[in-house]
């Protein structure tokens, strides 16, 4: 694809509001612990849930996330990569279908100034540095799902 626009507009928290899980990469936690003034091992007891290969936030019953407030996401100084790099995600990007399907919901797709594609590159690896079993070699064989938020989910 080429020509991608995106400019995050002010009070909008749509991309934190779609169906799906916060996934958090090796250096999420520890990150956000000392943000919050806890250690990782306290983090991690009161807002992760771990599976054999993946470690994510924990979802409250009452909303998406439980860093997000009225007033926005109460750890954007150290969000998770996932929440950082979006939406420059490799499965949004590589598809021009899927750049205008998340563009159905999110109000910063095709607003603002063009991104360069060092941005745009600089956001895939971070997005596989920090989630490997996603984007190795298994999820380009198909054995995993790529990460995925709301509607555009595969």
């Amino acid at each position: 694809m080429q020509d991608l626009r995106f400019q995050c507009q002010a009070g909008c928290i749509r991309c934190c509001d779609q169906k799906g899980f916060v996934y958090l990469g090796a250096a999420d936690i520890p990150r956000m612990a000392d943000y919050l003034g806890l250690t990782p091992a306290e983090f991690e007891l009161r807002h992760v849930y771990r599976t054999k290969k993946y470690a994510r936030l924990r979802n409250p019953r009452e909303k998406r996330c439980v860093f997000l407030s009225a007033e926005g996401c109460s750890v954007h100084a150290v969000k998770p990569t996932q929440c950082r790099t979006f939406p420059f995600w490799p499965e949004i990007v590589e598809s021009k279908a899927e750049w205008l399907r998340t563009g159905s919901w999110c109000p910063g797709i095709g607003a603002g100034e063009l991104i360069q594609i060092t941005a745009i590159e600089s956001a895939g690896r971070q997005m596989r540095a920090a989630y490997p079993h996603s984007y190795g070699a298994a999820a380009e064989a198909g054995v995993v799902e790529p990460l995925t938020l709301g509607p555009q989910a595969r």
